[in-house]
């Protein structure tokens, strides 16, 4: 099972998270439309919380049969760190930062989407704004926080 980790950023503040996991349908490939699983993660602890296939909830892979809720993300606090150092370093607003665990290197960023898809929202089953808002409230009275300042906002905020 190929998986990728995907965080949604907003001013460099992790907004949410999931995995992204291939299936047979989706013909090893881990994008979403086309058949891969969207998997939500909680920011705090690193664990899937939910997923969905083709937009409907399930718990387990449709192929193999293994549960998918509440694996833990191995690295997850240097995941999220990152992430919030890509947001510093290409200075987008909001983004996602795609990141892989390889086995001997840990985790690795693969990519950054300038616009990343709106499918996260069904992965952690809540809606986009309901996060975004907390962030621009926050950042109009703390412009310029340091990375572990914006994780232990998010922390605070969506755990």
């Amino acid at each position: 099972m190929l998986s990728f980790n995907r965080i949604v950023l907003l001013q460099g503040y992790p907004v949410m998270a999931m995995l992204r996991a291939a299936t047979r349908e989706s013909d090893g490939r881990a994008n979403l439309h086309q058949g891969a699983l969207g998997i939500g993660i909680d920011l705090v602890t690193g664990r899937t919380t939910r997923a969905v296939h083709h937009g409907i909830p399930l718990t387990h892979h449709p192929d193999t049969a293994l549960p998918v809720i509440g694996l833990q993300i191995p690295g997850w606090g240097r995941i999220m760190e990152m992430a919030v150092m890509c947001q510093q370093m290409t200075g987008l607003g909001y983004l996602g930062v795609d990141l892989m665990i390889d086995e001997l290197l840990g985790p690795m960023m693969i990519e950054v989407n300038a616009r990343p898809g709106l499918a996260i929202q069904m992965a952690n089953g809540i809606g986009l704004m309901k996060r975004l808002e907390p962030i621009l409230s926050h950042c109009a009275t703390h412009p310029a926080e340091a990375l572990e300042q914006k994780l232990e906002f998010s922390r605070r905020t969506f755990g």
